[in-house]
């Protein structure tokens, strides 16, 4: 279920404070190979932080294996028509949103509720088959901001956030202590958007394109 407006500016808010905590501890760079866990959407960009359900077994053992390791899995999304492959391997688009789990909770059946803090994006050049679950060779895809692009950045979050309050006259927005990037990132995984529009979002070359991408799209109409 996708997050409402005023779940994405709380879920705006814990990443503030997530990457606070966490401002003292060295950014762990993209392995060559991660496990990945596809879904039917876009659910992290890099500058976000959103929380999971792990229940199926093969990423059950995903999760154990990542937190035995670096924490890092990364999160793709299942091309359309995927229902009838889903139990094993169907398609998936090539870019997609690595994390580091910041948070893990193991539930006494073996589920899991975890925090995925964004790292990067990447692209999946090949998969290996040899676990249950999806494991894939990636390259690394960095989401740099210019320091000349940072003023027009801020002014993108203005832009986004006025045509928000013009759509959705209730919303509430991410408080002004969390980064321009996270604003952005956040709140494109919560306006209610078409699938394909979200994958744009993800394809975008950085927070800059992508809050120009969004700002388009809010004024545009759009639609779940």
């Amino acid at each position: 279920m996708r997050p409402t407006l005023l779940g994405a500016a709380l879920l705006a808010a814990h990443a503030a404070a997530t990457l606070q905590a966490a401002a003292q501890e060295p950014v762990p760079s993209l392995p060559a190979q991660i496990p990945i866990f596809p879904l039917q959407d876009v659910t992290l960009l890099p500058s976000a932080t959103a929380p999971f359900h792990i229940f199926e077994p093969r990423y059950r053992e995903m999760i154990a294996g990542a937190l035995a390791g670096d924490s890092i899995i990364g999160m793709a999304v299942l091309e359309p028509g995927h229902e009838a492959e889903y139990e094993g391997r169907p398609p998936e688009f090539a870019i997609g949103c690595a994390g580091v789990i910041v948070s893990a909770e193991r539930l006494s059946d073996g589920r899991y509720n975890i925090v995925l803090r964004g790292l990067t994006r990447f692209r999946i050049l090949g998969e290996d088959h040899s676990r249950a679950y999806r494991l894939a060779e990636v390259e690394g895809l960095p989401d740099v901001v210019a320091e000349g692009d940072r003023g027009r950045l801020a002014q993108r979050r203005r832009q986004v956030e006025a045509a928000l309050r013009a759509r959705y006259p209730r919303a509430q927005l991410p408080p002004a202590s969390v980064t321009d990037a996270e604003a952005i990132d956040g709140l494109a995984l919560a306006v209610p958007l078409q699938a394909a529009q979200r994958r744009e979002l993800l394809d975008a070359s950085g927070p800059v394109e992508r809050a120009a991408l969004l700002l388009g799209m809010i004024r545009g109409g759009a639609s779940a």
